[in-house]
């Protein structure tokens, strides 16, 4: 149990982490593609506006003129939003490209004297693949591009975005490493002090279960001793009754041997509480690390099993149907494969509907070998109590009352039993109306 609950920390923290670092990761990098798309938009809109390309002017400050035409001008749809500035250093290393693409869709008039990486037919093929696709704007390969009319012809503009794609992706990249890098050193951290983390509760449960072990051996005493003691009373009651009339002692032991045997029933019915809660807390603080494992013919053991119940069964109007494969054999320990099987019988037994025929079956699926205890209910399965039906003293009011005698841990000494040898136990119901049980064991090499 401390070892799940350690492992489940670990993800918990691990996955929240991760979930937020993903968040931090993701939003910058978007508010980074989304300002290379904005800055390279902005670009753009004032080629479109010149017929693609850059304007020319002729002043005697070159650079503050571009700054104020970028800054002030207003783009379409813009409004009065102004550009950002542009320096002429920066103009001077924009690289771009226009094509005038007549309606038909064929490229008559292609401008790279900006450029130098692309030539006029592969910017003829970019404009040409771009008017058929109907998109406005976009890129295509690394670079961004803008559609404008142009009297009847229409003008692709592009604009070479590598340098500023290439630092995105690069950014992308090292904020994905580091993140990684993050989460292994959080990981090594966590799993190193997660141990110290759970000491606490580690020590409570062993305090818990040391508690239910010792206090369990010191109640089987007084209960001996008191079972012992009814056992007296009953025979001296007897003796006390030969001296009496045959009417009244009829009368005299007849009160006295009720009360002695409603004692003794319930002093048995405690015994066994304490045996199972002992048993459950051993199985518990073992984890299979003290069983006596070997081979076990699983088959065998469950076709025996299912016999010994069909008896109990008929005998509160019920019957048991077995589909067991044969030759399937398990590691574990025969005395607790034993009490795993006769508790979910019991269990089915139990808390089935009236004339139900219990099914059992066991059969192979993959590495696993897959016992099944099926029973209709009396009432509906309520799939919130699923959750819970492996807890300790947990009934539901409908299908596990205390009427039947139990004492609402079987289930949960047989998920012990199946945890220590492996395996994995669950609680379902395919309609509703019925309860199954799911024990999977590992198959014996």
């Amino acid at each position: 149990m401390i070892t799940r609950l350690k492992r489940r920390f670990i993800i918990l923290a691990m996955t929240s982490l991760a979930v937020l670092l993903a968040v931090i990761v993701t939003g910058m990098n978007t508010i980074n593609y989304n300002t290379v798309v904005s800055n390279a938009d902005e670009t753009l809109d004032m080629l479109s506006e010149n017929m693609g390309k850059l304007p020319d002017f002729f002043s005697d400050d070159r650079d503050d003129y571009y700054d104020d035409y970028f800054f002030f001008r207003g783009g379409p749809g813009r409004g009065d939003r102004g550009r950002r500035g542009m320096s002429r250093d920066e103009a001077e290393e924009t690289r771009y490209f226009s094509v005038l693409v007549s309606s038909s869709g064929q490229a008559v008039n292609i401008d790279t004297e900006r450029i130098f990486a692309v030539d006029q037919g592969q910017a003829a093929e970019y404009a040409e693949t771009i008017a058929q696709s109907g998109q406005d704007r976009g890129f295509i390969d690394d670079y961004r591009y803008t559609v404008t009319e142009e009297g009847r012809f229409t003008r692709v503009t592009f604009l070479d975005c590598g340098r500023t794609l290439g630092s995105f992706r690069d950014f992308l990249k090292a904020s994905i490493l580091m993140s990684v890098i993050g989460l292994l050193i959080v990981f090594a951290v966590i799993c190193y002090f997660a141990g110290r983390i759970v000491r606490p509760v580690a020590e409570s449960y062993e305090k818990q279960k040391r508690f239910i072990t010792d206090a369990g051996h010191e109640i089987k005493t007084p209960l001996a001793i008191i079972k012992a003691n009814l056992d007296v009373m009953k025979m001296d009651v007897e003796d006390a009754a030969e001296a009496l009339p045959d009417d009244e002692a009829d009368k005299f032991t007849g009160d006295l041997n009720e009360s002695i045997n409603d004692v003794s029933a319930q002093v048995d019915r405690l015994t066994a509480l304490t045996n199972d809660l002992v048993y459950l807390s051993r199985m518990e603080e073992a984890g299979g690390g003290s069983l006596v494992m070997s081979d076990i013919p699983l088959s065998e053991v469950v076709s025996d099993a299912a016999d010994s119940f069909i008896p109990l069964a008929k005998e509160n109007g019920k019957s048991i149907k077995t589909d067991i494969a044969p030759v399937i054999s398990v590691r574990g320990s025969l005395n607790e494969l034993e009490k795993l099987i006769s508790i979910l019988l019991e269990n089915a037994v139990k808390y089935s509907a009236d004339q139900d025929e219990i099914g059992v079956s066991l059969k192979k699926d993959g590495r696993n070998a897959v016992l099944e205890v099926r029973n209709r209910t009396e009432s509906p399965v309520d799939a919130g109590d699923l959750e819970h039906v492996f807890e300790r003293f947990y009934r539901t009011d409908r299908s596990r009352s205390s009427e039947t005698g139990g004492h609402g841990i079987g289930l949960s000494m047989a998920s012990a039993i199946v945890n220590a040898h492996g395996g994995k136990i669950k609680a379902g119901t395919t309609d509703g109306s019925d309860f199954v049980i799911t024990a999977s064991l590992p198959l014996a090499n």
